[in-house]
């Protein structure tokens, strides 16, 4: 089995010295783990650490970009780098130390079974580490909002730590993407979840990031809010045809009884 990990970066060079080693490590006879980085021109020079410990590892990848072009589209290339090779399963996670390496063998046993495994920090009560009260009221409501909005059946939905099939991604319609904050996991799981793949979640723990600066901000979190709305819109016009849908056939059936002459 060939897996590959994506990791996006900007300013990460302290954590992917830890992280890919870690990703990395959980390779074995059976399962080959390559790691993709995809770095934004990170000042602190994130990408040279990168290029550095590919020199003398191929399972490491390493793509530049020419500045911070944002979460959604770093991630969207790393599809399509996926998509071009032959892996069975693709991870997404974050370069900061927030998303431990060691949950991925349970990625990994549970998506023998689903199509996209998400790792939730609610599913076991609130696991997350090293957040201000404001930004886990803000996540945690905001999830339960998203799951009511959309109908998604897990309790994370921006959740930045998952696992899937590769072959869903033929599916996801990476170019109509829209959103590129932390909205950008929210569509991606609803986009996968509308057209009929098997989502589930695992527990994970949350710890922040000790080292840089977090890259939440007030843009991201309005894309995010718009997203919703366009989500809810989406739900609510195709609740509006399913209904329409019933009605025609109720009255093609009621016509055609009157035709026979029954009553």
């Amino acid at each position: 089995m060939k897996v590959l990990v994506i990791v996006p970066t900007y300013n990460e060079a302290h954590n992917v010295v830890t992280l890919i080693p870690g990703v990395l490590s959980h390779g074995n006879r059976d399962r080959l783990v390559e790691v993709l980085v995809i770095d934004d021109a990170s000042p602190d020079g994130s990408a040279d650490v990168v290029a550095s410990l590919a020199e003398t590892d191929p399972r490491i990848h390493l793509l530049r970009r020419p500045g911070k072009l944002g979460l959604g589209t770093a991630y969207v290339e790393g599809f399509r780098f996926a998509q071009t090779r032959d892996y069975d399963l693709v991870v997404q996670m974050d370069g900061d130390l927030s998303h431990d390496p060691r949950y991925l063998p349970q990625f990994f046993e549970k998506a023998s079974e689903f199509d996209l495994v998400v790792g939730s920090r609610y599913l076991n009560g609130v696991s997350i580490v090293n957040w201000p009260l404001w930004r886990l009221l803000l996540s945690y409501f905001g999830c339960s909002l998203a799951r009511r909005v959309t109908g998604l059946p897990v309790t994370d939905a921006t959740s930045g730590y998952k696992c899937f099939r590769s072959k869903v991604l033929q599916d996801a319609d990476l170019s109509h993407i829209q959103s590129n904050g932390y909205g950008f996991q929210i569509e991606f799981t609803h986009r996968l979840w509308s057209k009929g793949y098997r989502v589930a979640e695992i527990p994970i723990v949350f710890v922040d990031r000790f080292e840089g600066q977090s890259k939440m901000s007030a843009a991201i979190g309005f894309e995010a809010c718009l997203l919703l709305v366009r989500l809810w819109w989406f739900r609510a016009w195709h609740s509006l045809k399913r209904i329409g849908a019933r009605r025609a056939v109720r009255q093609s059936k009621h016509e055609r009884a009157g035709a026979l002459g029954i009553k």
